[in-house]
């Protein structure tokens, strides 16, 4: 039988941090999962675009890959992405695997980082090993890439358990809450007068490069410095972190060990329509 893995992330024109980040999750998962062939796929068409103009390289989206593995005779495909949040891109990807739900004899989909209230607490703790150490009056502002969708309650949960543990550790988002004008009234209220300035997000790209650190006045740097902020700038993707990497490992394990087989119009025991279709049990 032909079993096939696929590790799907936004991705990056960033090579050197494409390497340090998505690349190493993309190694973990296929080490771990024997006896299953390894496939990758890009859900941005603008970065997949850029990496065949500048680099030579095509990487395929997620359902020219699942196109490929249909053509090629597969029967059993776990899917794992790496995004952060169950926002805008997994909804966007649970459609499109679902679309494949009778192709394949067993496909099911990985969730992402911040799922389940377990995965919150673990992502705290490898946060904090790869934290500064902090002297008095140093604080630590993680810049996640924020969401629209329902998803946005993610960053504020995270933010919550930082100060639960009590760390100098505060959440915000480049496109939605909490916004750095108000991280920035809590360091006052807190009397940070340094900010470590750390992406929250798989790779340091183009975000984590701009809109903080950047030297732009909109920059999240030029605007605690204005603000004034001592600033230093920590360009470090979440998929550096080893114990970050883990968990994205775990959630592809257990997708994987879960039983999910179609047969026509028939689902029996599915964990795939657990985390893809019945919206009212899971509120992705």
């Amino acid at each position: 039988m032909k079993r096939a893995v696929l590790v799907v992330s936004f991705g990056s024109s960033y090579k050197e941090t494409r390497e340090k980040t998505i690349k190493p999750c993309e190694e973990l998962i296929a080490s771990a999962f024997e006896g299953y062939d390894f496939y990758r796929a890009f859900t941005s068409n603008i970065i997949i675009r850029k990496i065949a103009r500048v680099e030579n390289i095509k990487i395929n989206n997620p359902i020219e890959v699942l196109d490929e593995l249909v053509a090629a005779g597969y029967e059993e495909v776990v899917v794992q992405t790496l995004l952060v949040i169950c926002g805008e891109e997994y909804c966007k990807l649970k459609g499109q695997v679902e679309c494949y739900k009778n192709q394949f004899k067993k496909i099911v989909l990985g969730s992402p980082l911040l799922t389940q209230i377990e995965d919150y607490k673990a992502t705290v703790e490898a946060v904090k090993t790869e934290l500064p150490t902090l002297k008095e009056g140093e604080g630590v502002v993680l810049m996640g890439h924020g969401t629209e969708y329902e998803a946005h309650s993610a960053y504020c949960a995270l933010d919550y358990m930082f100060d639960q543990e009590e760390l100098p550790v505060y959440m915000g988002t480049v496109e939605g809450y909490p916004e750095i004008r108000e991280i920035i009234n809590r360091l006052r209220k807190a009397g940070v007068r340094k900010a470590y300035l750390i992406p929250f997000m798989l790779v340091a790209g183009g975000h984590a490069i701009n809109d903080m650190a950047g030297d732009e006045e909109d920059s999240w740097k030029s605007i605690l410095e204005a603000e004034g902020f001592e600033v230093e700038c920590i360009l470090r993707g979440l998929g550096e972190n080893p114990n970050i990497r883990k968990c994205f490992l775990a959630h592809a394990q257990a997708a994987e060990k879960a039983i999910t087989i179609y047969t026509g119009d028939e689902e029996k025991n599915s964990y795939f329509s657990t985390i893809l279709i019945n919206k009212d049990k899971n509120t992705k």
